[in-house]
């Protein structure tokens, strides 16, 4: 009975601060109009993240970029909702102490989460190989990092690896063009099937080009994994 008394009080610990992060916004933020706002996760889209690991039964998850701790304070309350043996968050972000004063890790920090979260300083590219030869496997991975079409295409590279087979990836930002164009080659020739009610509802924010867009889509990887003939290439 106490154990399930301490997990409640931590979920509603993470709870309150996520309430509070977007009521007020981060303490700190970047001298750019409406930053927070444009780099966060909204927090209806966050709670569409942690009920879709929750359902998961998600223990280990990879998260590409910290900046204001949106998305990582929903994966954060996901876990310790599932209170799956040592929980694992993995967050990948070079720019989080030079570009944001370490805000999104003192936001996790105060909700109690750096208990399970390690915090990876560096490229992605660079990082995530590590991750693989480590041996570590995920059960889903969140994608918000480099919006540059080599480097999403990259790091979903990698996450196909690392994520278990019929896992989940979950990608910010889909509207942006060079994020859609590089989720598109995997979703087309190696199996990875778009879950078309993770994030219903009607699209937030507007392509460069002006066109409505979805933010953030949910992959399942197939299983079991497999890999394509070189023959059986299809453009994307």
């Amino acid at each position: 009975m106490g154990g399930k008394v301490n997990a409640d009080e931590r979920v509603a610990r993470v709870r309150e601060v996520r309430r509070r992060l977007a009521r007020e916004g981060p303490a700190r933020v970047r001298a750019h109009e409406r930053d927070f706002e444009t780099v966060s996760v909204p927090e209806r889209h966050g709670d569409r993240l942690r009920d879709l690991l929750v359902a998961e039964g998600a223990g280990k998850v990879v998260e590409i970029g910290l900046a204001y701790a949106g998305s990582a304070l929903a994966i954060g309350e996901a876990l310790l909702t599932v209170d799956a043996p040592s929980p694992r968050h993995v967050i990948i972000d070079p720019f989080q102490e030079r570009e944001y004063a370490n805000v999104g890790w003192d936001l996790l920090c105060s909700a109690g989460l750096d208990s399970i979260a390690r915090l990876v300083p560096g490229p992605s590219s660079l990082a995530l190989p590590r991750l693989l030869g480590e041996g570590f496997v995920a059960d889903a991975a969140f994608v918000d990092g480099s919006h540059r079409f080599h480097e999403v295409f990259v790091d979903l590279y990698f996450l196909r690896k690392i994520v278990r087979p019929g896992g989940l990836v979950v990608i910010d930002d889909d509207w942006w063009p060079s994020v859609h164009t590089a989720a598109r080659y995997y979703e087309r020739n190696t199996g990875w099937q778009v879950l078309p009610d993770a994030f219903p509802g009607e699209p937030v924010g507007v392509q460069p080009q002006g066109r409505h867009g979805t933010r953030c889509k949910a992959f399942r990887l197939p299983d079991p994994p497999f890999e394509p003939s070189f023959q059986d290439f299809r453009a994307f």
